[in-house]
């Protein structure tokens, strides 16, 4: 059996059509997306509201996740790394751990 790793990345919402396009064009079909929030770098900015001041220290990000075998996995990171990058604070991270097991549902066990 194949090794297997999980790949998190947290990237700028406007980037995953991008990222969708090139990882598919590879065979990498399976992804599981989540919208987040989230604060590093950036350091938030500042609204005046109707009279208030209203600071913002979280912004808008796509949370992607997927396993891949080891085969893939580095050309993955560094389809994520082109297609996402601007060069800009708060183009994202990406996590890779291993994974020991997976189990489909869809079977009996």
């Amino acid at each position: 059996m194949n090794e297997m790793k999980k790949i998190e990345c947290i990237i700028r919402p406007s980037k995953l059509e991008a990222i969708q396009t090139s990882i598919r064009g590879y065979g990498v079909k399976g992804m599981t997306l989540t919208n987040v929030l989230g604060c590093g770098s950036q350091k938030g900015r500042t609204e005046f509201y109707r009279g208030y001041t209203i600071t913002n220290n979280f912004y808008i990000k796509t949370k992607i996740e997927m396993i891949v075998t080891d085969e893939v996995v580095n050309y993955v990171i560094d389809v994520i790394n082109k297609e996402a990058r601007t060069g800009e604070i708060g183009d994202g991270k990406i996590f890779i751990s291993n994974i020991e097991s997976a189990v489909r549902i869809r079977y009996p066990v």
